[in-house]
């Protein structure tokens, strides 16, 4: 039951756009660039080794006057090339540094997507972060979107000095998205609400009250389970694909960026909770997800 069950979610966690919409390629002097998306100057595409075996495509969007660099882990049925102008949006209006990858078999990464891959890939994204670019823990912040929060817990549960935690659309686990179970299995995936307990850095959760993916009592239940709390984001009527489309969701990122940056690390975290926002706003079409690329509940475990 155990290996079935296992098998089940994983095949439900991964849904790698097919074809990639996207590819990579080395110019004459050796620069790698993704046709279509490396015409802006302050990119930089990068191909990572990971400890898994594979190369994973890795791209850094540059903000002249960042304080902050966003680690962005994003869902399950998309790849990079979709991501880039949700990116330049963010790096416009955020005023960060973001690094974004794809997991290994999506895009142009090799290798075939794994919980454990995963893993791997995040932490050969960070290093790379650490050693090209010299960001440091106290100045990075990680971004798990739906399944991306699984690579991004696990390396928020290690880094204990990490600037800020976004988990949006995020997962309990990986059976908890199939079956309402109140335990934790060890055949489960991508286990987050045990890994939650060990984040010791603020957590800010951003959630739609009408996703029918990941039931909206994921994220409540990831909120009370943070140690050190921000005001949570409860998008009113929002789904699972289309949050960046209401109001509130580049203006609750913006307070919390800026909360974020009046902390200071040589003191005490402080209690960042006051009363949990709600947003009314338009439902608009999902930024990222051409419809060919929408898939049924039973298809995915989320974007």
């Amino acid at each position: 039951m155990g290996n079935v069950t296992s098998s089940v979610a994983a095949k439900f966690a991964f849904f790698p756009p097919d074809p990639p919409t996207y590819d990579v390629y080395r110019e004459e002097n050796g620069k790698l660039v993704m046709p279509g998306i490396s015409a802006d100057k302050n990119m930089d595409v990068h191909l990572l080794d990971t400890k898994g075996g594979n190369k994973i495509v890795a791209t850094f969007w540059k903000h002249p006057f960042a304080r902050f660099t966003l680690l962005y882990s994003h869902g399950n049925a998309a790849d990079l090339g979709q991501m880039h102008e949700l990116f330049i949006e963010l790096r416009a209006h955020l005023r960060v540094n973001i690094m974004s990858y794809d997991y290994s078999g999506y895009g142009a990464s090799s290798g075939k997507p794994t919980e454990l891959n995963t893993y791997y890939d995040i932490e050969a994204v960070y290093n790379c972060l650490k050693k090209e670019y010299g960001v440091k823990q106290e100045d990075l912040i990680v971004y798990g979107q739906s399944v991306g929060s699984g690579p991004t817990l696990h390396l928020a549960a290690q880094l204990q000095k990490l600037r800020g935690v976004v988990l949006h659309s995020a997962i309990l686990s990986g059976i908890r998205v199939l079956y309402p179970v109140k335990m934790t299995f060890w055949f489960d995936i991508f286990k987050n609400i045990d890994k939650i307990r060990r984040v010791t850095s603020p957590v800010l959760v951003i959630h739609g009250t009408n996703d029918d993916i990941v039931d909206w009592s994921h994220g409540k239940r990831l909120w009370e389970l943070s140690k050190e709390k921000y005001d949570p984001l409860w998008v009113k009527g929002g789904g699972h694909c289309n949050l960046e489309t209401y109001p509130e969701y580049i203006k609750h990122l913006r307070r919390f960026i800026n909360a974020m940056e009046k902390l200071s690390i040589t003191k005490p975290t402080k209690q960042l909770t006051s009363n949990p926002s709600i947003t009314e706003a338009k439902h608009n079409k999902c930024l990222r997800l051409k419809k060919k690329l929408v898939v049924s509940k039973k298809e995915s475990v989320g974007r």
